[in-house]
């Protein structure tokens, strides 16, 4: 298992689809091309370790692939009462991405849970490029509900939390081995050449 700090309050907002599919150990890797609080630069790569704040926004059975889309119900079924925010998972980054040629976006395609015109829009957000960041999750004894307020509202990435939380006891999602072939067809993916 990844040696993780002890305690973290950084977090970084994710739509609650993708938590659920890294949760199940569908995907692990997150795509990102900042919020409208980012700045023109895109995605700020503040963090290499941090809690997963999964959000209810922006996230409709049209933006998943096909095979995605009963994920939502999943979600809703089990998302916390409203005043509420959510930190189900616990991610340190592993590897990251620089995507600039559109083209590259089909080397992805069966890594995440988007549908590809979600990919599209997000790449070609502000200025052509995406993020691609090879993640390794973890489960917290049971999701970690916080109060909501406006500290954590607004189209930015990355919130601090109110205090740090402890990692203890988190478990890997996949197995060191299950993790280590999925990060190597992703870094096979992403940096031969094509």
């Amino acid at each position: 298992m990844s040696v993780v700090q002890p305690v973290n309050r950084h977090a970084l907002k994710e739509w609650a689809v993708v938590c659920r599919a890294l949760s199940e150990g569908r995907q692990t890797i997150l795509l990102r091309s900042g919020g409208i609080a980012d700045g023109k630069e895109g995605f700020p790569l503040k963090h290499d370790e941090f809690w997963l704040l999964a959000t209810r926004f922006h996230q409709t059975a049209e933006e998943l692939s096909e095979e995605a889309a009963p994920l939502l119900a999943s979600v809703a079924a089990s998302c916390p009462p409203d005043g509420v925010i959510r930190l189900p998972l616990y991610a340190t980054l592993e590897q990251s991405f620089h995507l600039h040629d559109e083209r590259q976006l089909n080397l992805i395609a069966g890594l995440h849970v988007f549908a590809p015109q979600t990919v599209r829009n997000r790449f070609d957000y502000r200025q052509p490029g995406l993020s691609v960041l090879l993640v390794r999750a973890f489960l917290p004894p049971q999701p970690i509900d916080l109060p909501d307020s406006p500290h954590f509202a607004g189209c930015h990435s990355w919130v601090d939390l109110p205090s740090p939380l402890p990692t203890k006891d988190l478990q890997p999602v996949l197995t060191d081995e299950q993790f280590a072939a999925q990060a190597e067809t992703v870094g096979r993916l992403l940096t031969d050449p094509a």
